[in-house]
């Protein structure tokens, strides 16, 4: 059943408490529920969403996104193509649930991992709908200003793929966190896939090159956490919403987790980042206007800054 919403004394947050996705289906003790065949999937599929059986949220408000079919897949090894396909869906359904008059915010996002939480490895997402306005995003939509319009990343920018770049944020607080944005001023991701022709191709580019960064860096799957923040459904102005992704990793090293105290206390460390690896094999990465894959990947991170 949906959780309960309950609200922090201290701080103000509300936290959803869900006590019944602890019977949720935990692999490898049952056959996969997303594989073709199972419980979630039924017929044979390429891509496919379907309202959650253990839900957070009520009122078929928390959905499923599978990527593909293949139970063994990642992200990045769907291709550009492959990649693109997802992003148009997620664009779909956040125009979908933002049209509901119960729903204010759409929040897609991917947990990949169990460390992480995420108790099936078969490659997918989810996609909430809120409410309310969640109080991270209400939080960077407050300035009067868009903070991402005009940002110069510099060194420690990853890749730019057409509109899309990728860099790691001058504040972060994970280790090898990325900030995913359009260089335009653009609200959401239904914008994004009916604005520019190749906009939604170059997200999808974008992904799956830092994604496939990161599974390199310790030559295993990385766990992360992957998030969009976009303009709220709730019918207001929003003039500062511009869509981005936040990627979280949680290994600071090789089976090593980063220490939840780091996302508490500021600490001193060496800045390190995706571009420190040598760029994806990925054949269908398209190199941003006029650079190559290596002038792109050797931009940042120099030893000893």
């Amino acid at each position: 059943m949906p959780g309960a919403v309950r609200v922090d004394p201290l701080t103000g947050v509300p936290v959803v408490v869900t006590s019944g996705r602890q019977s949720r289906p935990n692999l490898p003790a049952e056959g996969c529920p997303f594989c073709p065949g199972g419980l979630e999937a039924p017929e044979p599929y390429d891509l496919r969403w379907f309202a959650n059986r253990w839900p957070s949220l009520p009122d078929d408000r928390a959905e499923v996104v599978l990527y593909t079919s293949d139970h063994d897949a990642t992200f990045w090894s769907l291709g550009a193509a492959g990649a693109e396909k997802v992003v148009r869906l997620w664009a779909e359904r956040t125009t979908v649930l933002g049209a509901r008059p119960d729903v204010s915010y759409v929040l897609v996002f991917e947990n990949r991992g169990p460390e992480i939480g995420a108790t099936i490895t078969h490659p997918h997402g989810q996609v909430y709908a809120f409410d309310a306005v969640p109080p991270v995003p209400s939080n960077e939509l407050a300035s009067s200003s868009c903070s991402l319009c005009g940002i110069d990343p510099g060194r420690r920018l990853v890749i730019a793929v057409g509109d899309w770049r990728a860099w790691v944020p001058e504040a972060a607080a994970w280790p090898f966190e990325l900030l995913l944005a359009p260089v335009e001023h653009v609200a959401d991701l239904p914008a994004v896939v009916d604005g520019d022709d190749d906009a939604a191709g170059s997200l999808a580019r974008v992904l799956i090159d830092v994604l496939e960064r990161l599974d390199r860096l310790f030559g295993e799957p990385m766990p992360y956490m992957l998030w969009f923040h976009q303009r709220p459904s709730d019918g207001g102005d929003w003039p500062t919403a511009h869509v981005h992704a936040h990627v979280a990793p949680v290994f600071r090293k090789q089976q090593t987790m980063a220490r939840a105290v780091g996302r508490l206390v500021p600490t001193a460390r060496r800045e390190r980042c995706p571009a420190d690896v040598h760029p994806p094999r990925s054949r269908d990465i398209v190199p941003p206007r006029g650079r190559t894959l290596a002038d792109a990947s050797g931009a940042l991170c120099k030893p000893g800054s």
